[in-house]
């Protein structure tokens, strides 16, 4: 997907006003990266990730990276930042990128804020100061996720706080003791916590979607594609780095069934199957955070005049 050619090359300004931040987000597989690329060639601009499992060294298979030459020379930022045992820190994410943004914009370029996981895009674009912790409370729920794993905890949480509840996969232990910490501290829905949106940078959100059976159909191509590609022997290779020990990387979509695969406890056409099943539940998620924000503007990204869409919509936000 390229920008058309009498777009590429024209002076950023003519586009974006300065400082301003063009985010490109919505569910997985509907077409982000390949957008991301085409605007950054038309709009003289850079990418930064919001994706939270591209974060991670190695991950590369199951997260859809793109290759080098997928990139197109468009420069990426924050890809493969962390080890596979780090647990992941929104917090630490949110310092990351806006310190990335802040580069690209110090060097007259547009930063193009580009991924599916909605908080991290939220904590990035938005005055979001981020609730205290407990480390006693924190360590008895993790106790309790040792334990019991993280079923029992996301019904807990479901009860407490549904609209949290849906933005976070039921088998992420850690997100799950997070937002159960903040309502037990403040008494308050872990929603509750979350500030009125207040924008840190101008930005114009670009949603990026697809029709739901034609995405459904395009995440088993997907999925099948990873797993011709090797996705089973990166995850081998993933556990002598530790994967099997990173609270975070090791519930990635793809990762986690392929480690019950080589477990055991999964064969490899189940494996494959819960994987396909798992994404559209996530997908589902996604759409239901991101649908949420009025500010939001949707493509379509089977249109044939995508990138001139999004790009006429950049132009009239950013006026």
């Amino acid at each position: 997907m390229r920008a058309p050619r009498r777009e590429r090359g024209r002076a950023v300004s003519a586009y974006v006003g300065r400082g301003t931040v063009v985010a490109v987000v919505g569910p997985t597989a509907a077409g982000k990266s390949a957008l991301s690329v085409a605007l950054a060639h038309a709009l003289g601009g850079e990418v930064v990730n919001a994706d939270s499992m591209q974060l991670y060294r190695g991950l590369d298979i199951g997260t859809a990276k793109l290759t080098p030459a997928e990139r197109e020379g468009v420069p990426h930022h924050l890809l493969d930042i962390w080890e596979v045992t780090e647990p992941a820190s929104v917090a630490e994410y949110q310092r990351l990128a806006r310190a990335a943004i802040d580069d690209v914009l110090a060097r007259g370029r547009v930063p193009l804020l580009v991924g599916g996981s909605g908080l991290y895009v939220r904590a990035v674009l938005e005055r979001f100061e981020f609730p205290g912790t407990d480390p006693a409370v924190r360590e008895r729920l993790e106790a309790e996720l040792a334990e019991s794993g993280p079923a029992p905890l996301y019904a807990r949480l479901r009860a407490a706080d549904p609209a949290a509840a849906a933005g976070i996969l039921p088998g992420n232990g850690r997100r799950i003791v997070r937002a159960l910490e903040v309502i037990e501290l403040t008494g308050a829905p872990f929603t509750a916590s979350l500030p009125e949106p207040t924008p840190y940078y101008p930005s114009v959100q670009l949603g990026v979607d697809l029709d739901t059976a034609l995405l459904d159909e395009r995440i088993a191509l997907r999925v099948d594609r990873m797993w011709a590609a090797g996705l089973v022997t990166e995850t081998r290779e993933l556990l002598g780095r530790g994967l099997a020990q990173g609270r975070t990387a090791s519930r990635a979509l793809g990762y986690q069934q392929v480690l019950r695969l080589l477990a055991g406890d999964l064969t490899e056409a189940e494996a494959r199957d819960e994987t396909v099943r798992a994404t559209r539940r996530f997908v589902r998620r996604q759409r239901s955070w991101f649908r949420r924000d009025p500010r939001v503007h949707w493509l379509d990204s089977a249109a044939p005049g995508l990138v001139e869409d999004a790009l006429r919509l950049v132009r009239s936000a950013a006026r």
